[in-house]
């Protein structure tokens, strides 16, 4: 997308209508054959597809209606994981109980599907290594198979790196590592609530796991997601991103993504200490706010970017998915509203600075 002045994607997920949530669950629960739902969720989502072609973006994904969360689909494809034994983050989340196996595609089937329906750029998204560390690790139901979280990350790497050369191969333009753990790290009491004592060794970590996965990948764009996770339009951390900076100047991505429309993000003011080498995802739409912007708040939001980042580096997206899980509420047609927005300030900023 660095052809196109202002280019617009999405994060990821789009909020599932409410039988597509129950599609989910039941396919999960044994209440429908995964065929069966496979068929019903690709109908779907060829309506998920049309409906970012006509809001206007460049770049686009299923919605990640096949999935229940952004990160379960991690333990969904890969052996070694039990579900829902993990309360992690106030969501029962999948625990690593035996040693991970790749058995199966974890976004290549996806990315296959979309490919076959549109012209458009399309995104692949994955789970860092890190944030399946953190939210799949249980000190007590992994420690045989993993006796410490950084154990799993590691295992985590090759995994990930075959997924997104298998992703490359079925059509994804981009490939996206979402990583919300690293920012909310910025919020001191989300740092006590998880027991982090160590901040710079946890912001190293997830750094180097980010390298060590994207490394040596070629032929496709690489990125990474970070926000301050969100449930139900409330956020679960807060702060702006200047403790970071210096870890993000160390990961070698083609584009960092970060949540700046909404305020628990404190402005735009960090990005005078963004990393030159990279593009900057820009988050411009405020998903967890109702109110629907105009395409001249957005491209109020952009201009002041500006003042940090030149234009040439600049992509807009929403600040998040819209509804990383099938247990988030988010509205379908409020979703449409604002990327609809987010694409016509795009085209007012390439009139204005072509």
């Amino acid at each position: 997308m660095a052809d196109t002045l202002f280019p617009t994607t999405v994060i990821g997920s789009l909020p599932r209508p409410a039988w597509v949530r129950e599609l989910i669950l039941d396919r999960k629960d044994g209440r429908l054959s995964e065929e069966e739902a496979d068929r019903l969720l690709g109908r779907a989502i060829e309506g998920a597809l049309l409906l970012q072609e006509r809001a206007g973006l460049d770049e686009i994904t299923d919605g990640e209606w096949r999935r229940e969360s952004y990160v379960k689909v991690f333990a969904e494809r890969v052996r070694g994981f039990e579900p829902d034994l993990n309360p992690s983050g106030g969501l029962p989340y999948p625990a690593v109980v035996a040693p991970v196996e790749y058995y199966r595609p974890i976004a290549t089937d996806e990315v296959r599907f979309v490919r076959a329906l549109t012209k458009r750029r399309i995104k692949a998204t994955l789970p860092s290594p890190y944030i399946i560390g953190r939210r799949m690790w249980h000190p007590e139901l992994s420690k045989a198979a993993y006796p410490t979280r950084e154990q799993l990350m590691a295992d985590c790497v090759p995994i990930l790196r075959q997924e997104i050369e298998a992703v490359r191969e079925a059509g994804a333009d981009t490939v996206q590592l979402d990583e919300p753990w690293l920012s909310t790290m910025v919020d001191p009491q989300f740092r006590d609530k998880e027991q982090v004592t160590d901040v710079d060794y946890e912001m190293d970590l997830c750094v180097d796991l980010i390298n060590q996965t994207l490394d040596g990948i070629e032929g496709i764009a690489t990125g990474m997601h970070l926000c301050h996770a969100h449930f139900d339009r409330k956020h679960g951390s807060e702060g702006p991103y200047d403790l970071i900076m210096p870890a993000l100047a160390r990961v070698r991505v083609g584009t960092i993504s970060m949540e700046y429309a909404t305020p628990v993000s404190g402005g735009l003011a960090s990005l005078a200490a963004f990393p030159e080498q990279v593009r900057l995802g820009l988050g411009c739409i405020d998903h967890c706010e109702r109110q629907v912007e105009t395409p001249e708040q957005v491209v109020a939001r952009v201009e002041e970017a500006m003042r940090y980042v030149d234009k040439e580096r600049i992509t807009l997206h929403p600040d998040c998915g819209f509804s990383p899980s099938v247990q988030n509420p988010m509205d379908l047609d409020e979703a449409y509203l604002k990327l609809k927005a987010m694409c016509e300030a795009a085209k007012l900023l390439r009139t204005r600075y072509v």
